[in-house]
């Protein structure tokens, strides 16, 4: 074998060990998933977030790139025949989520672990596809009166998507037991130290 052939093969060996985990948290939505993950991204934990894909409109508050890819429909809808996705859903009617295939393999080759904030159907799928190489990790609220609190309180949405997105949640605490941890969020300084605690021992592993 000629040095050549053997500096490609040292080159490929180097880029197998640096492909990163992955650390999928899934949650009812306004059970405070997203902010354990922004606890998580602010440590020295090699994580860089997978930015998922919505059709849905963009809020105010929210910035093309950071905190999704707003697309319109057609473009969503182009993405999936083209196999562009590892995993998709159509969460309300018209409204798609999902993660592009090309967001994490930037992030793994770039040697980082990767980190999603995903809805539960999503999550599942991809720690299927992955297996022992990703964590799974469900975001519990300590129940479904307190989770509509907390989305009353979030101000974001209209009386009747909160309730539509209560009815999901209730549906949404039936896939808990597919996912490798269920952390409770009830005390969120509790959430937030079970978390890195569980992530910490993912990633030395």
């Amino acid at each position: 074998m000629s040095i050549f052939h053997v500096s490609l093969l040292a080159i490929r060996y180097s880029l197998l060990a640096m492909t990163g985990k992955l650390i999928i948290f899934s949650a009812p939505s306004g059970a405070g998933k997203t902010t354990i993950v922004k606890h998580l991204l602010s440590l020295d934990l090699g994580l860089e977030f997978s930015v998922s894909a919505t059709s849905r409109g963009k809020r105010h508050t929210e910035t093309n790139g950071k905190d999704y890819y707003f697309l319109s429909q057609d473009e969503f809808c182009r993405k999936i025949d083209n196999n562009e996705f590892l995993e998709w859903e159509e969460v309300y009617a018209g409204t798609y989520y999902g993660t592009l295939k090309s967001e994490v393999e930037r992030i793994r080759n770039n040697g980082k672990n990767v980190i999603f904030d995903v809805d539960v159907v999503g999550g599942t799928n991809i720690k299927k596809y992955y297996g022992d190489a990703a964590l799974a990790v469900f975001v519990q609220p300590p129940s479904v009166e307190e989770l509509r609190k907390r989305l009353v309180a979030r101000s974001t949405d209209a009386p009747e998507v909160i309730e539509k997105r209560v009815q999901k949640a209730e549906y949404e605490l039936t896939f808990a037991n597919q996912f490798d941890v269920i952390i409770v969020n009830d005390v969120l300084e509790k959430a937030l130290i079970e978390a890195e605690a569980r992530i910490r021992e993912f990633l030395k592993k």
